[in-house]
């Protein structure tokens, strides 16, 4: 159910935030995090984005790739953990996140990466919170296998402030 839930979170809630909230407002930023909150209309979403530091293969155009914490005011979901790619992404294998020796595997709506059930979600929010470094692997349409950096520094200051904002 969490995967139907995220992928049809990310086709009509992010759709409304390009549309209705063209510029959402910058909240704080925390070493290599920054918190937006994005006014829907009828709900606040909140999150902490960080773009990847380091993109493998280095000749490929990567477009922009981020990973993003998103939590909901109305509590449609909170800390919900994502991957967005610059491009479509493959659905096998599946993108997979990795922090230190923990593996999380991912389901993917186009360009979207999302961690498949709740208690999922809370453990990779933790091991973030926990962490230094996060790599995620992932495929594209075109079959090319990608791996993608993500500095942690400043996510547990960054998730607090989603919290505070999304209150």
């Amino acid at each position: 159910m969490t995967r139907h839930l995220s992928a049809l979170l990310a086709a009509v809630v992010f759709a409304p935030v390009v549309a209705q909230a063209a510029e959402p407002e910058q909240v704080a930023t925390y070493r290599d995090w920054i918190v937006y909150s994005a006014d829907l209309g009828t709900d606040t979403l909140c999150y902490a984005v960080t773009e990847a530091s380091d993109k493998e293969p280095s000749a490929v155009n990567h477009g922009d790739v981020f990973f993003m914490v998103s939590t909901w005011k109305s509590g449609v979901a909170a800390n919900q953990p994502s991957f967005m790619a610059g491009y479509t992404l493959r659905d096998r294998p599946e993108p997979m996140i990795r922090i230190g020796s923990d593996k999380w595997d991912m389901f993917t709506a186009g360009s979207e990466g999302f961690v498949e059930t709740d208690s999922d979600e809370k453990s990779v929010v933790g091991a973030m919170r926990r962490g230094s470094e996060m790599r995620v692997s992932a495929m594209s349409e075109r079959g090319t296998a990608t791996e993608y950096t993500f500095s942690l520094l400043g996510i547990s200051n960054a998730l607090d402030r989603v919290e505070r904002a999304c209150r």
